[in-house]
């Protein structure tokens, strides 16, 4: 496919790697030339240097022959004239991303207005797989398909854990419940494991299961289960605008601190059941005056990175079981930042260039099996994938365990009629159902791209 990017920020800079990985043919348009000169020695793309709102700078782009226009720049007005601008070619599809709170209702009415494909609200999306994550309080990560009714959640393997030294085989003797260990990361090494795997204390682990049955596992495995009941916040930005707002509305206990006595203010009108506390999060005293050991989640949302990972280190420090979310955006030192055992950490630009890589594979499916849902997981070492199956295929014809399926590919759970299959070999894909793939290869965009290529 042909896509334009627009604005070569942290959001820009990653689309523009992942995409161009993907074989796709990438332009980029930034206004600052040492930017374009500099991501164009980095990665296979064409490189323009001006206002991707200009109609001439999309042309000289190559917007007529462009399949997606994808707006990431620092203004909401810029990336939505930037859509309305790419309007004008009508095969290219267009993406915006639209982060003020006050477009937020409006967003229905701008995409059929400007004919936009998909406008993204990175603080919205951040704030939903925060709330997702409270769901689970013993998991590193939680992402969710089907629309919410499957899960796959990443945790750790302690000290002590029954799990240790299991065999995968063996799973089922000791622990009852509907899921699959679909990947392990040990070290620095991913495995898609099968029934003679076996696991290691400190493995990080991703499991496949619903609501019911996560939570039915945990407690088996001796994991803190139960939902998260307050929360303390640091940073009033609009990410934790709207964390706030779901998590009241799901009657949680929330305190916010921000040390902007005008943003206090208007957090005060916009959450008047939230408490609002006029501060520095950095300050030990402070906290400890606000109760911090008494809430279940801690959630650092401060707009300075490395604020965010010493405060949630100290919450970390101050005891108990505690839920610590960490939000990440520039700094670059993932190995590090592993290391610190932060629990969650949120990367609000990867969940907004997800989001978009998903849209952008499921322009390029042959086949009619669109990618619903895609979600990197154990650390971008992997990918997990909803599809939904329309129609008869090669996938469709035969069990599993006949099917030619290409290695480092799993079949994680089949969603049938409201039912979760666990799948095994005896099992079949059908028209209809919605299928979880976990892989290690990058790029699939449709069903039938998870088995052997025929040569015929």
């Amino acid at each position: 496919m042909k896509i334009i990017i627009v604005g070569l920020g942290k959001v820009g800079t990653t689309l523009a790697s992942e995409l161009c990985n993907e074989e796709n043919d990438v332009t980029v348009i930034d206004k600052k030339e040492d930017l374009v000169e500099d991501i164009s020695g980095q990665y296979d793309l064409m490189g323009v240097a001006g206002n991707g709102a200009s109609r001439t700078i999309q042309m000289e782009a190559g917007i007529d022959s462009a399949d997606m226009l994808i707006a990431v720049t620092g203004s909401d007005e810029i990336n939505l004239l930037c859509c309305l601008m790419a309007k004008e070619s009508e095969k290219c599809h267009s993406i915006a991303r639209v982060r003020n709170p006050e477009y937020h209702s409006e967003i229905a009415f701008m995409r059929e207005k400007f004919g936009i494909s998909l406008i993204i609200n990175p603080d919205m999306v951040a704030a939903l797989e925060i709330a997702r994550n409270l769901k689970f309080p013993s998991a590193i990560d939680v992402d969710s398909f089907v629309k919410n009714r499957v899960d796959i959640l990443k945790f750790r393997i302690k000290e002590d854990s029954v799990l240790d030294g299991l065999r995968i085989a063996d799973l089922s003797g000791k622990i009852k419940g509907n899921i699959l260990i679909c990947a392990i990361e040990r070290g620095d090494n991913l495995i898609i494991p099968d029934g003679n795997t076996v696991l290691h204390e400190k493995d990080q682990i991703a499991i496949v299961a619903g609501n019911n049955d996560a939570n039915q596992f945990f407690r088996q495995v001796g994991i803190l289960a139960n939902q998260v009941k307050s929360i303390l916040i640091v940073g009033g930005s609009p990410l934790a605008y709207y964390l706030a707002k779901m998590l009241l509305a799901a009657g949680m206990r929330v305190k916010i601190i921000e040390k902007d006595y005008k943003r206090c203010e208007t957090l005060s009108e916009m959450l008047p059941k939230a408490t609002i506390v006029y501060g520095d999060g950095t300050d030990k005293e402070l906290l400890s005056e606000e109760g911090m050991e008494s809430y279940e989640s801690f959630a650092a949302l401060t707009n300075i990175d490395e604020e965010n990972i010493l405060i949630s280190l100290y919450a970390k420090k101050t005891g108990g079981q505690k839920k610590i979310i960490t939000k990440v955006n520039r700094i670059a030192f993932d190995e590090v930042i592993r290391e610190l055992d932060l629990d969650t950490i949120i990367h609000p630009k990867d969940i907004t260039a997800e989001l978009i890589i998903r849209y952008a594979r499921s322009m390029k499916n042959s086949f009619g099996s669109n990618v619903e849902t895609l979600h990197k997981i154990i650390d971008d070492k992997a990918e997990a994938l909803e599809f939904i199956i329309r129609g008869q295929s090669r996938v469709t014809n035969m069990t599993l365990q006949e099917l030619p399926i290409r290695k480092g590919i799993l079949v994680a759970c089949i969603y049938r009629n409201g039912k979760i299959i666990i799948p095994g070999g005896a099992d079949r894909m059908q028209d209809g159902d919605s299928v979880i793939i976990v892989t290690q290869e990058k790029g699939l965009n449709d069903i039938e791209d998870i088995l052997v290529r025929s040569h015929a």
